[in-house]
């Protein structure tokens, strides 16, 4: 007797499951439950279409059920909700949301991939007409409706995720004034406060207003526009609110049925993504998946792991034996000409995780631009990268910056995949022409700058360090040119220019340390080879003046790194 797998819910887990089970088995019989009208869509495009980058609409629907029917024979029903789940008879009640019929269907396995949902937090006013969330196709058009009849000047986008700074460009890209109330102190929480705030200030040079550290308190309806007044006392007028605030999981199904969930509603799966029933699978934003690098229990809804989750399942259903082996996180946005990329852990993961987890590590900045420097059209890419001590594994990476940021960031998430140290960074064989990159990669540079480092060949300092020091102890030395230092500098710190250093040491005093800085890093590390060859103690500034500024830029110094 041929097998019978049921699948509630499509898009990436769901769909690419059940055509995965159909290449690995022709007789096996699949239905494939979906609420809505569309099994397969392109959710990461919907900004695009809102902003007219992406003109039809179509484009964004990856598949239909009558062409998943013609392909792969894949009975899909759209509009069909299942709605309770009988474990022990194996068997789903399914409601058509049509007709409101209720019928049930047996299975001999059955996956989970319900997704998630945006969450609506209990705020005041938050169901106004002019507030929406932009999670599927019908949202969309309801926007793309909405900025077609109502004379839409003003926006508000509540949450600085993925979402919202997408959104926040291509409204921008339509002409209208945006702003983003954000309760964290940063967008793009994937990345750390210093690399946000490169962010941040390039946001804000583009014309959008950033409400950071404050969250919504209360939504109000004035004359058919919203007044959005936040907790610090804010009233921003608006004519349209994007909810932007964070997902929940569609877990209510698996709650009812009995399956084990965490503590923030995601189902928990083995390693084989099996749920705690024999019979039951999931995949996708519902999930509970293990953290690759931190080895601990999270939540990360992005597509690429839902796909190969979907994959995985299917494989195993029909024999084969594959470990989903966890999820790194590895994720690029884009906000005008600008990429934000992250992979592994990022160090408030590691803050958060605390010294009980055991893990001792290192930071360090570089802001190579992204091509040879004597061919037109370079870009500057800011670059963090976090290590395991003493071992010098590579833990995690961060890139804002131009073109081929994405780029970097694949060749790191494909080290840490493989388990790779800052040692294999310095000897990876990178492809170069100066229209790519430079014969020194960027990728290269991390694992020189984080192996001087390793090796102890270079002490570094952070740039959050800098105002706990006791300047009786220290000297603050900016080797960068007088004319780079009108500018800006760090406070307290003096300036000898790297090329004259050699002859003006006897200014330096060799009972204190001295902390050298220069703009990106490059010049500070001669500095400090000539330093340390003269019985100096010196401490190299990672990323130099640019990550120390950056840092700072439009803030009161709220850093959540402790000060060492």
């Amino acid at each position: 007797m041929n097998k019978k797998v049921l699948i509630v819910g499509g898009v990436a887990g769901g769909a690419s499951a059940a055509a995965r089970l159909r290449r690995l088995d022709e007789n096996i019989e699949i239905i494939l439950f979906e609420r809505g009208q569309y099994i397969s869509f392109a959710n990461c495009g919907l900004p695009y279409h809102i902003g007219e980058v992406i003109k039809k609409r179509e484009k964004l629907l990856l598949q239909t059920p009558e062409a998943m029917k013609k392909r792969f024979n894949i009975d899909v029903r759209v509009h069909n909700e299942v709605i309770s789940i009988d474990k022990e008879n194996k068997k789903v009640s399914v409601k058509n949301t049509i007709t409101g019929d209720i019928y049930d269907e047996s299975y001999d396995e059955l996956i989970l991939s319900t997704g998630s949902s945006p969450q609506r937090p209990a705020i005041p006013g938050i169901n106004g007409e002019n507030i929406f969330t932009i999670w599927n196709i019908p949202d969309m058009d309801d926007i793309k409706d909405y900025l077609s009849k109502e004379n839409i000047k003003e926006v508000s986008i509540v949450g600085g995720g993925f979402i919202g700074v997408e959104m926040a460009e291509n409204f921008c890209e339509l002409g209208l004034d945006v702003h983003i109330i954000q309760r964290p102190n940063q967008v793009m929480p994937t990345v750390d406060f210093e690399m946000a705030q490169f962010l941040h200030q390039y946001m804000e040079d583009k014309g959008i207003k950033l409400i950071l550290e404050d969250g919504v308190k209360e939504f109000r309806s004035e004359g058919g526009k919203t007044i959005v007044i936040t907790n610090k006392g804010r009233e921003i007028v608006s004519d349209l609110v994007i909810l932007s605030i964070g997902i929940k999981a569609n877990s209510q199904l698996a709650k009812d049925a009995g399956l084990e969930l965490n503590d923030r509603g995601g189902i928990i799966v083995n390693e084989y993504l099996k749920t705690s029933d024999p019979h039951i699978y999931a995949v996708g934003d519902v999930i509970q998946v293990k953290d690759f690098v931190n080895g601990v229990n999270t939540m990360v809804p992005l597509a690429g792991p839902a796909n190969k989750q979907g994959r995985i399942v299917a494989n195993n259903i029909a024999g084969y034996r594959e470990e989903y082996k966890g999820t790194q996180g590895t994720s690029v946005a884009k906000i005008f000409d600008m990429t934000i990329s992250s992979t592994g852990t990022n160090e408030k993961t590691l803050m958060k995780l605390g010294k009980s987890y055991g893990r001792d590590y290192q930071s360090i900045y570089l802001h190579p631009v992204n091509h040879a420097g004597y061919y037109p059209g370079s870009q500057v890419i800011h670059m963090k990268l976090i290590y395991e001590l003493p071992t010098g594994r590579v833990l995690g990476a961060q890139g804002i910056g131009g073109a081929g940021t994405d780029k970097r960031i694949d060749v790191i998430a494909t080290a840490i995949r493989f388990g790779a140290t800052v040692e294999s960074l310095k000897e990876l064989e990178l492809a170069y022409a100066p229209p790519y990159s430079s014969a020194k990669d960027p990728v290269n540079m991390a694992g020189f700058i984080a192996t001087n480092h390793l090796s102890g060949n270079m002490d570094v300092i952070q740039y959050y360090e800098i105002e706990e020091l006791n300047l009786n102890e220290y000297t603050i030395l900016d080797v960068r040119t007088p004319v780079e230092r009108n500018f800006g500098f760090i406070p307290n710190s003096i300036n000898i220019a790297v090329d004259q250093l050699r002859d003006r040491l006897d200014e330096l005093d060799k009972a204190k340390t001295i902390v050298v800085y220069c703009a990106v890093g490059v010049r500070s590390w001669t500095a400090y080879n000539v330093l340390k060859h003269n019985g100096f103690s010196p401490r190299n500034l990672t990323g130099g003046y640019t990550t120390y500024s950056t840092a700072y830029y439009n803030q009161e110094g709220k850093i959540d790194y402790p000060k060492n």
